[in-house]
């Protein structure tokens, strides 16, 4: 029942895919100024959504790289009206490590490195005025040490600076320090990895009320964990009980080593944490299935769902939806899990690659959509086809998709050339059914050439029916626009 139900969804979606029709809409643009960022690591981005909508409905504010030595914090109203600017400059050594907002303030965190050592500073600026607040050092590190990081909660009232204690380039521990929204210290705490032996990847999830999710891949990549950790510092001479849940998802089957090839973990609004893990042989690296964790420590309970095998039979609905053969999976990399208000569950996976160097372009491919039920079970799955092509300048930021729920309704959003115009393109997936619709042109017009024309970490949604973004109209234009899209 399962995969004809996955067959009837996909066929329908390719039908349904054939024609695609324009929406009814509004459109407003204004003038937008933004400098590419060339970092390093062009796909791992430090800060991938640029863009955040105010919590009141009242509009939304927007991190722009402006120059080599600043970026500007702007808010505007839902009417695409600028209500102010602050600009904030970025000295020699320093990038942006995180952008988020509280109620009240929006938080850019700096992180600077020279020979003196490592800090990351939070900046303030209030979301009534675009006042600049007074900088605080959230957490110290070695100049030799790995690199800091900065969790902020998903409402912007807490935030979590850490560094790494590590021996032989393995992970021993993680000191940790939680602020409240006014920037007051909560509490200091050590993660302790001491029993996680080598071969592990540690990462850290942070809940509205402070509550810090230690995640784990371990046991030689084969096991996924999660530990609790409570938002209040531990009493004088009473230690903490840390409640610990984890399932081994790798191991050796058929006489296989199967090990995990990518990995995500997802605080959902529902309070549970959910793990999505592609697995792989080890032997030859070819993806065999994806599994799906539940973690609920409220009801200390764990749900594993179902195994989606990449079967023969799924490898020929890829191999059908991109119209090429297709003997195995690679370049599948896992890219967001989204709830849905009935807690029906989506996993969604991207392929995508490089040419094979910082100069040539890269490629966004096919899209995966596996739904689940409340209860975990696997219902459907969809392969998107699409055809994506970014130069360098671009890297991911020009490429792939963005994806938004409301209700039980998934939104994906993708930047494509269909039927000959270059454009943003929307289709609606019923989450329930899987049922896809035909892609839907924004009516943009984006330019389809080798220059900047698409700037996806600026796309957002202010609600259903309206859809922030940013795009160069026309090949004879040279500027960015950024554009309010409202739905009729």
């Amino acid at each position: 029942m399962y995969f004809s139900i996955c067959a009837a969804a996909l066929l329908l979606g390719s039908l349904l895919s054939i024609s695609t029709p324009t929406l009814a809409q509004k459109v407003r643009s204004a003038p937008f100024s933004y400098l590419p960022e060339q970092g390093e690591d062009r796909y791992n981005q430090r800060v991938p959504q640029k863009t955040l909508p105010l919590a009141d409905g009242s509009g939304f504010i927007i991190l722009a790289h402006q120059s080599g030595s600043a970026y500007a914090v702007e808010r505007y109203d839902a009417d695409l009206k600028k209500q102010w600017s602050t600009t904030l400059p970025v000295a020699p050594g320093e990038t942006v490590e995180a952008f988020g907002r509280s109620p009240e303030q929006a938080w850019v965190v700096v992180h600077r490195a020279d020979e003196s050592g490592q800090t990351l500073t939070v900046e303030p600026v209030a979301l009534s005025g675009g006042q600049k607040g007074t900088p605080t050092v959230l957490i110290r590190a070695g100049a030799r040490d790995r690199r800091p990081g900065v969790r902020l909660s998903p409402d912007g009232t807490r935030l979590l600076a850490f560094r790494y204690a590590t021996r032989d380039e393995q992970v021993r521990s993680i000191e940790g320090t939680l602020y409240d929204q006014k920037l007051g210290k909560i509490l200091d705490r050590t993660y302790d990895f001491r029993d996680q032996g080598d071969f592990f990847t540690p990462n850290i999830l942070l809940a509205n009320d402070g509550t810090q999710y230690v995640t784990l891949l371990g046991d030689g990549l084969k096991k996924v964990s999660v530990r609790r950790y409570p938002p209040t510092p531990d009493q004088v001479g009473i230690p903490t009980a840390i409640p610990v849940m984890g399932v081994p998802v790798g191991g050796t089957f058929g006489g296989q080593p199967i090990t995990i090839r990518d990995a995500r973990f997802s605080l959902q609004p529902d309070g549970q944490i959910y793990a999505a893990a592609l697995c792989a042989n080890y032997n030859t690296g070819e993806l065999t299935s994806l599994k799906i964790v539940r973690f609920d420590f409220a009801a200390n309970q764990l749900k594993f769902a179902d195994e989606l095998p990449f079967a023969p039979t799924f490898l020929a609905e890829v191999s059908k939806a991109t119209g090429t053969e297709t003997k195995r999976l690679t370049d599948i990399y896992l890219a967001e899990m989204l709830l849905t208000e009935d807690k029906n569950l989506v996993v969604v996976a991207e392929r995508h690659y490089e040419e094979g160097g910082p100069e040539l372009p890269v490629h966004a491919r096919e899209l995966y959509a596996f739904g689940y039920s409340p209860y975990l079970k696997p219902v459907w799955h969809l392969i998107v086809p699409k055809d994506q092509v970014a130069p360098a300048i671009d890297s991911y930021t020009g490429i792939g998709y963005r994806a938004a729920v409301f209700g039980e309704d998934l939104q994906l959003l993708t930047l494509e050339t269909l039927q000959g115009k270059s454009d943003l393109y929307l289709r609606h997936v019923q989450v329930p059914t899987g049922v896809i619709s035909a892609p839907q042109r924004l009516k943009l017009n984006v330019a389809n050439d080798q220059q900047l024309a698409y700037v996806k970490d600026f796309t957002t949604w202010l609600g259903p029916k309206t859809i922030i973004g940013v795009s160069r109209p026309s090949k004879k234009s040279a500027a960015l626009q950024l554009n309010e899209v409202k739905l009729k």
